[in-house]
């Protein structure tokens, strides 16, 4: 067995360091040939725009008007007319609050997210929206609010 310097060593390892590197690239760049040569087929695929099946707009099956998922009760063609612009319903349909919950969304997104005022609609639209989206009654206890805490010794 030769015995190697540790200056021969380090010369070594640089070669092997570059060697590594340069078989990297290689790999990289036979990879991207062989993408560009025979594309896969998912690639196709994703090309072709995807037709949504067109959703009557009026639909109203047990209950849900289909298109925005929200409750078909009285009110909910305002939910449908002045939320739905500006985001999902689901962000209407997973909250749950009072009408004064309600109020106060309505009134934060008019100081900071630009919804416009409601008018004569407001009131109508707090019911709907506390009726079928008010809190519901769960198993679980209310959150505990501690007014005061005290020392253990």
């Amino acid at each position: 067995m030769v015995k190697l310097s540790d200056k021969e060593k380090d010369a070594l390892k640089q070669i092997n360091s570059k060697l590594t590197n340069l078989i990297i690239v290689l790999v990289l760049f036979l990879g991207g040939v062989r993408l560009m040569l025979y594309p896969p087929t998912f690639l196709e695929n994703s090309s072709q725009q995807i037709v949504k099946e067109e959703i009557d707009p009026e639909l109203i099956e047990q209950g849900i008007h289909v298109a925005s998922g929200l409750i078909a009760a009285e009110g909910y063609e305002l939910v449908n007319q002045n939320c739905g612009n500006c985001h999902s319903y689901k962000l209407v349909t997973q909250n749950r609050n009072t009408k004064e919950g309600w109020l106060e969304t309505i009134r934060w997104m008019q100081e900071t997210q630009k919804l416009w005022d409601l008018g004569e609609n407001e009131d109508p639209l707090l019911n709907y929206l506390s009726t079928n989206y008010g809190p519901e009654e769960t198993g679980r206890r209310k959150q505990l609010v501690v007014t005061e805490w005290y020392q253990l010794n």
